[in-house]
């Protein structure tokens, strides 16, 4: 609050115009999909020319990061408050799902299909980075009997992935292996690609999930 009364008038209104813009592209996202995001057709929407619209985001590749950021620290501050509440690894699978669901279009645009000639900047990394850290933590609680496998010490090496956070080689294979399994689920039913097939996409989830969690 402290902070939005130091703004000036100008900046609050840049603020709600920044705002404004990114609601349109999300909107316009979940009709056309990400790679036919316009800010020519936001302007018009907006009642704006494109050239006054460019002065808010310079081109269709600062917003798309914008909105990817946004994404991003979503899911990691939804999964930190999850854990820090005491949620353990199994209620952080399902916490995760709950953000998927409450806004497919917002997942699909980090998980889903990149977007054509995109590259997101490198403090993207580091956010997504935040949410494994959770993850680790979390499998690093679960007690494990497992011998390393030569992916385990392939991972000791290759933890960029990771944010380098302490954990050993077989907690790495763990947390991987869940976040990849999951998202798979989860990719594909936002996808739509489990439309028809007469199962209950939740209780696929559950299945893996459940599977990870004693092997």
């Amino acid at each position: 609050m402290a902070e939005t009364a130091a703004k000036t008038p100008r900046e609050r209104y840049r603020a709600q115009v920044r705002a404004e813009i990114k609601e349109h592209a999300w909107e316009q996202i979940a009709t056309t999909g990400a790679s036919a995001l316009s800010l020519n057709a936001i302007a018009k929407q907006m009642g704006m020319s494109g050239p006054a619209l460019y002065r808010y985001y310079a081109s269709r590749d600062e917003l798309i990061t914008e909105l990817i950021r946004d994404a991003y620290r979503s899911l990691a501050d939804t999964l930190r408050a999850a854990a820090a509440s005491g949620a353990d690894l199994a209620a952080l699978a399902h916490t995760l799902r709950a953000w998927a669901l409450a806004d497919p279009q917002r997942y699909l645009l980090i998980y889903g299909t990149p977007v054509p000639g995109y590259h997101a900047p490198d403090d993207i990394t580091l956010i997504s980075s935040e949410t494994m850290a959770v993850l680790l933590d979390a499998c690093a609680a679960l007690p494990s009997d497992s011998p390393e496998t030569p992916f385990d010490t392939h991972l000791a090496d290759h933890r960029n992935w990771a944010g380098d956070h302490p954990a050993p080689p077989v907690v790495l294979h763990r947390a991987l292996s869940f976040w990849t399994r999951l998202h798979g689920v989860l990719s594909l039913e936002l996808a739509g690609h489990f439309a028809g097939m007469g199962f209950d996409p939740a209780l696929l989830f559950g299945a893996e999930l459940d599977d990870l969690l004693t092997h």
